[in-house]
Order: structure tokens, then sequence, then C-alpha cells
């Protein structure tokens, strides 16, 4: 457990030696939506321990988008979900209330597998043009336009995507053994896909 929370402390308690830049990003991790074994450091921006957390703002703009930086490997599961589902589980798309790909590779919601995914067996002569499969220090990205939602990694979209997510839908990020994330609401690592911006509060839609 030392150990999980070293790494997923990293600097967040090394002496400043430059004045910390104040973040201008209004939205970050929910203290007051995650689960009761999680842990979040680096100004809401930074997960680990286990179960879930929510962002402080819904997806309620046309094209949402954001991304996930996978620091640590272990079980994790990212996504989206209302406030209804349930951050004690270490595991996100249990419910109804989620819809998440998780390190095993499968999409899931309801508990149920919606998607997988594969990639093709070496010497495939389409080997060159298959998915690159999430590993630790890849980014994650996802796109939601309240008709799909879909993953990328490394800026690679997955054809892997889901419908009929329903409600008032929240980021979702969900670790276990070790696994640490940082999610990105701004910044981003690679372009968002034509036409999807960063997640908006509701007053900047106006």
């Amino acid at each position: 457990m030392f150990c999980c929370l070293r790494n997923c402390l990293g600097d967040a308690f090394t002496t400043q030696t430059v004045p910390v830049r104040p973040r201008e990003n209004p939205i970050h991790l929910d203290t007051t939506h995650m689960g009761h074994e999680v842990v979040l450091v680096k100004n809401g921006q930074r997960v680990c321990g286990s179960g879930g957390v929510l962002a402080t703002a819904p997806l309620v703009q046309s094209k949402s988008y954001f991304e996930v930086k996978l620091q640590q490997n272990g079980h994790w599961s990212i996504g989206l979900a209302t406030r209804n589902t349930d951050l004690n589980k270490a595991k996100g798309g249990t419910d109804a209330d989620s819809w998440c790909l998780g390190s095993d590779n499968i999409v899931w919601h309801s508990d149920q597998e919606v998607h997988r995914l594969q990639k093709a067996p070496d010497g495939d002569e389409k080997q060159d043009e298959v998915l690159h499969l999430p590993a630790e220090g890849d980014t994650i990205g996802i796109a939601f336009d309240h008709v799909e939602l879909n993953f990328y990694v490394n800026g690679q979209k997955l054809d892997v995507p889901v419908l009929n997510v329903r409600g008032t839908v929240y980021p979702a990020l969900f670790v276990d053994d070790g696994a640490v994330l940082d999610i990105l609401l701004d910044n981003f690592t690679y372009p968002p896909p034509v036409g999807f911006e960063k997640i908006m509060l509701e007053q900047s839609l106006l």
C-alpha cells in the first residue's frame, strides 16, 4: 500500500523552488463523488487507490473530449458515468450507470461486454493497421457527442463506438491493484477529433 501511494503521490511533497501556477481549468476530479478508498493528488488531476471518481462537471455541450494518461499499470476503467454509479467498486461498467473501457481491453456496461479490443496475430498482413492495445504510458482519449461514445489510444480511434449512453454523464475513472491515472481536461497530448472541444462548464456555453 505504501509503495502504491508513493508512486501515486510522486513529487507532491517535494519542496517547490518555483511558484506553483494556479489551476486555470475549474474542472477537476471530484472529492465529493469518489469511492471511500480513492486517493486524489496533484490538484485533483491524479487518481490512485481503489474505486472510482467522477469529474466535477458533466458533458453537456454537443461534442466533448478529454484524455486520461495511464501513468502506472494495474486494473483500471475509463469512460463515462452518472452520479448514480457505484464508486466504491474497483471496476467501471458494472452497472447501468457507467460505460467504460477497462484494462482487460473490454468495453463494459451493465456488467455486460459491449466490445472487445483485439489485435491481429503477428505476421498478419494487416498488422500495421490494427489498433494499439492500451499500455502503461499511453494516453486514452474519450469523445462523446450524445450519440456515440468513442475511445482513442495515442490519437488512434478504436472502432468500438458505444451507443445509448443515457442521463447526465461525467468523466469517470476507476482504479485498483496499483493503477495510477491522470486526467487531462485541456492542453491535450493529441488533437481532439474535428468539432470536439474540452469539457466546458454549463455557464460557459451561454
